[in-house]
């Protein structure tokens, strides 16, 4: 395949010799005289182990060239990749300057083009970029239509500087969104070498998943450091820590806890965690994102409040009570912390739970309920049809497996899903989401 690839940093460097390696044409477009003499040197613009040899065996080979004809550069290929770079502004925000000069540029040459091209972003923007920015842009500048006149596609890097070359050839994973099915196909032909296997998803998933891998890295490496500096004024070993952390496979280091749901509760994780914020307040530690947590969690029960606010209903069924399903613990359950305050507010609340039966509760859960939720034993029931009979508002609180169906036993009332059990395999009107 002819393909342009457009910026000749650290990502379309490693992208451009990579490719021309699989055996595409490859010409590189920049604006930088400097960059494009020491690439058709046959010489790398960027540090990054074995790229030099590679640039300069692919360039040797003619398969690689790079130039600052952009016009030319896009009319003579058959896919154009986007690697501009996205940085921030002074507000925080990202500056999409280049990325809005580049759009307009590749418009600007498909006008003048009679063949379908795929042009495919790489760069690291906000969701929503490609869709409502760079494609308006390019149809407004080419006069032509996305789908039937051109495809795009985004596809975000992975690349790890130090071991770029390795990641590009043996990908974690490939993702790709694109606008229909021939620029998926294009985009697919171009990762074919080296990709082995290609998640397809929309565009808008597609950009949100690089951003959710970074914070996701940036949040381990402030968690590390954090429980780092509480072991370190305690004479703790920090390592031997970590590795025993990172050894769990089951519940650490794997999917576990990493679907979007509702808050946590429980007897432990909140105890816990304010164990080690109060101690290492003490210890004049400071563990920032340890002790933002909480608060968090707290945010999540206000965000479904609000929610539920908004339906305007007056009745609500509560499914399930516990902090999870399969036990009867009502420790610190974010659903009991709802079911008070939807209370307080006025809200006549109804609620099912097969595993809590507060007759059966002892220890500490028991005294827990008794002091703490005395009234709750006169809103329970087991009977999910009574529960469900005259409730405006059904809440699937908890992940229990016994309500998955509910929008099939439900279809007059609104359903409003926190734990993302309930999700329908197919779309139904009344179905909510909290967060999804």
């Amino acid at each position: 395949m002819q393909i342009a690839v457009l910026g000749l940093g650290y990502v379309g460097a490693v992208a451009a010799a990579c490719l021309a390696d699989s055996g595409n044409g490859v010409v590189v477009v920049d604006i930088s005289q400097g960059k494009i003499s020491q690439l058709n040197a046959g010489q790398s613009p960027v540090m990054e182990p074995g790229l030099a040899e590679l640039i300069g065996r692919n360039v040797a080979q003619g398969r690689l060239s790079a130039t600052d004809d952009l016009r030319g550069a896009v009319l003579g290929s058959e896919a154009v990749i986007i690697c501009v770079g996205t940085p921030s502004s002074v507000s925080g925000d990202v500056r999409l300057t280049d990325l809005d000069r580049v759009a307009d540029q590749i418009g600007g040459a498909l006008r003048e083009s009679d063949s379908w091209h795929l042009v495919m972003l790489t760069s690291t923007v906000p969701p929503g970029t490609t869709e409502k920015r760079v494609i308006p842009r390019i149809e407004e500048a080419s006069g032509k239509r996305c789908g039937p006149d051109f495809g795009v596609a985004f596809s975000p890097e992975f690349l790890r500087e130090g071991s770029a070359i390795d990641d590009y050839r043996q990908p974690a994973k490939t993702v790709v969104g694109a606008s229909d099915a021939r620029a998926f196909e294009r985009a697919a032909a171009i990762f074919g070498p080296y990709a082995h296997g290609i998640t397809a998803t929309s565009i808008s998933v597609a950009e949100m998943v690089k951003l959710t891998d970074n914070s996701w890295h940036a949040l381990k490496v402030a968690f590390t450091n954090e429980i780092g500096r509480f072991c370190s004024s305690l004479d703790i070993d920090h390592h031997a820590v970590m590795k025993i952390f990172a050894s769990d496979t089951r519940l650490n280091i794997s999917a576990t806890y990493m679907s979007p749901g509702f808050a946590f509760g429980g007897s432990c994780l909140p105890k816990d965690l304010r164990t080690l914020v109060y101690r290492a307040r003490q210890l004049g530690v400071e563990i920032p994102v340890l002790e933002s947590v909480l608060p968090s969690n707290r945010s999540h029960i206000d965000a479904a409040l609000r929610r539920i606010q908004q339906l305007g209903v007056k009745r609500v069924a509560l499914l399930g009570i516990a902090f999870k399903p399969g036990t009867d613990d009502l420790r610190e359950s974010a659903m009991l912390e709802l079911a008070e305050r939807l209370i307080g507010k006025g809200y006549e609340i109804v609620i099912h739970d097969e595993y809590v039966n507060l007759d059966r509760l002892v220890g500490a859960n028991r005294e827990y309920v008794e002091k703490m939720h005395p009234h709750i034993a006169s809103l329970l029931s087991d009977d999910l049809e009574v529960v469900l009979k005259d409730a405006d508002l059904i809440i699937v609180a908890q992940a229990n497996p016994a309500y998955a169906d509910l929008c099939e036993l439900v279809t007059d009332r609104p359903v409003l899903d926190l734990s993302g059990v309930a999700r329908p395999a197919v779309p139904a009107a009344n179905y909510r989401g909290l967060s999804w």
